[in-house]
């Protein structure tokens, strides 16, 4: 048996947790004397969340998530803009070398790891350089020499290269 409510609120996924609206509909049905094992049949929510959400609205008298205690951050705002300097001045820098500059930059100590993370945060990625094959003199040489032949003929650069190849 289907009602208008399980309707309205379709069927909750384990990874997610209830909107704002089905934490409405949950005091509601509350306040229509309902218990916690009818509400979560009514709504296809864990028994579980409808008890957290009710204890929440009895307790604080609002259903909005409540703002945490972290752990502080190591890095402040001024310490992203030297890190962010540091990086502008000089790019091959590597983290372990800015980490080891910023106390005498800034006077604060950071490890190595929270410097890279900063720096990702920035959009600064590290990057290795594409190595480009190595042309020596004699090479470069006969590529001139066999680029000018071609030129002269009109031939395609494509057989002056593979030309190239083939000495």
């Amino acid at each position: 048996m289907q009602t208008a409510s399980t309707n309205i609120c379709e069927k909750l996924c384990c990874s997610q947790k209830p909107s704002e609206f089905k934490h409405g509909t949950v005091i509601g049905c509350h306040l229509c004397s309902k218990s916690i094992c009818e509400i979560s049949l009514l709504l296809n929510i864990p028994r579980s969340s409808v008890s957290g959400i009710r204890t929440k609205w009895k307790q604080l008298g609002t259903t909005a998530t409540q703002p945490r205690s972290g752990r502080p951050r190591n890095m402040t705002e001024w310490g992203q803009h030297m890190l962010k300097r540091t990086v502008h001045r000089n790019r091959q820098l590597s983290a372990e070398s800015i980490a080891k500059d910023l106390p005498t930059a800034c006077g604060l100590q950071t490890s190595t790891t929270t410097v890279h993370r900063e720096l990702r945060g920035m959009g600064f990625h590290g990057r290795a350089a594409a190595s480009k094959p190595y042309i020596s003199k004699c090479n470069a040489k006969r590529l001139i020499k066999c680029c000018k032949a071609c030129h002269a003929t009109r031939a395609e650069n494509s057989t002056c290269l593979t030309a190239l190849c083939q000495v």
